[in-house]
């Protein structure tokens, strides 16, 4: 997934009032305001009450649900035919900021901007992003991202991502 087809899908959803939020590698990457390595998918968060009109307008750019056992009504992939996924996570939070649906975003975790392909772009916040790049047994791909967060933002390494 290039950072072309990444700010083109993002700007076609803005354009259609669907709201996404850029979560995993191209995430870190925004935050960054470049890229640093190559992404085999695109994350992305959907507010549930968006889901319907995501996934209409995602079908107009020839995505389609792939499916393989693994998917959950609120953890899924879409993918185009030619190779590209879209990996969706989607959630809802009541009126008091409580999650009620899907993925666990913790409240205000999805407060971010960043840059990709030279457009602005939400995401995830990044303390968020560097707490869930933290959060887990890391492979050298994490690592380089939460080294390169650290770095940018001032947020201490742990003993696990050195």
């Amino acid at each position: 997934m290039d950072a072309e087809t990444v700010s083109g899908i993002y700007g076609y959803l803005a354009a259609r009032g669907v709201k996404i939020w850029i979560d995993g590698g191209w995430c870190v990457d925004a935050l960054l305001g470049k890229q640093t390595r190559g992404h085999p998918d695109l994350d992305v968060a959907i507010d549930h009450k968006d889901e319907e009109k995501f996934i209409e307008q995602m079908k107009g750019l020839g995505y389609t649900k792939r499916r393989d056992g693994g998917d959950t009504a609120w953890n899924y992939v879409l993918t185009d035919g030619r190779g590209r996924g879209i990996d969706v996570h989607v959630f809802e939070y009541d009126e008091s900021g409580k999650n009620i649906y899907g993925i666990e975003y913790p409240y205000g975790s999805l407060t971010g901007q960043g840059e990709i392909n030279g457009h602005t772009v939400n995401c995830v916040a990044p303390e968020w992003m560097f707490a869930f790049k933290t959060a887990y047994a890391p492979e050298e791909k994490d690592r380089k991202d939460v080294h390169a967060l650290g770095e940018k933002f001032g947020f201490e390494i742990p003993p696990t991502h050195h």
